[in-house]
């Protein structure tokens, strides 16, 4: 007997990442100068110094890390993630009311929640620069043909307004599937959140106590 051939299976969905590059570049430049000055004071300092600037690193390292290379987003065939400084957000389709970019760009979910996208920052000045370019897009000449000289010279749209875009696409396209459907989950970051704060009360106290 001949087995009858199989379907080929679909690949799987690989979710779309949405991360900040200057929030990333930031982050890492901050996060070398920190250990410079902070290793410095802790090999050459004198007295409280040392423990002062581990202290001082232990507070504001974490910090660091979740304004800048922690804040990113996931959009998938089903659900939304959402890791922002000191929460992650997972958000089935089903659960997204609305994405939007005003001054920030933020998701809006039942039950009136709210949820900045903190890896999607809105630049007023590149959503300018993506306008005037629409503007020298739509400029022709009388034949009807965009003059050479009108050519755009970039993208149409604001990298962040693209992205809200491609999640709205994304969230009406995945609300009706059976596996979108579902609560959402928020979870803090107590990783970060704990640290940064036993070195502030750390850094306090050995400030504090003479």
């Amino acid at each position: 007997m001949t087995s009858s051939p199989q379907a080929p299976q679909q690949p799987p969905y690989a979710d779309r990442c949405y991360r900040s590059s200057a929030g990333i570049v930031s982050g890492v430049l901050l996060l070398a100068l920190g250990g410079w000055l902070g290793g410095d004071a802790i090999v050459r300092g004198e007295g409280r110094a040392p423990w002062l600037a581990l202290a001082a690193l232990l507070c504001l390292v974490p910090l660091v890390i979740a304004f800048t290379l922690r804040p990113a987003v996931w959009a998938g065939e089903d659900r939304l993630l959402v890791r922002n400084p000191f929460r992650t957000i997972t958000l089935p389709w089903a659960r997204v009311v609305a994405v939007r970019a005003g001054y920030s760009s933020e998701v809006l979910a039942e039950g009136g929640a709210k949820y900045q996208l903190w890896s999607i920052p809105v630049s007023l000045r590149q959503r300018k620069r993506a306008a005037r370019r629409q503007q020298r897009e739509a400029a022709e000449d009388v034949t009807g043909r965009t003059s050479v000289s009108m050519a755009p010279s970039g993208p149409l749209r604001a990298p962040s307004d693209q992205a809200i875009e491609d999640l709205r696409d994304l969230a009406e396209r995945g609300a009706k599937r059976e596996g979108a459907q579902g609560a959402a989950v928020v979870r803090w970051a107590y990783e970060l959140i704990a640290p940064s704060v036993v070195g502030l009360v750390l850094f306090v106290v050995l400030y504090v106590v003479k």
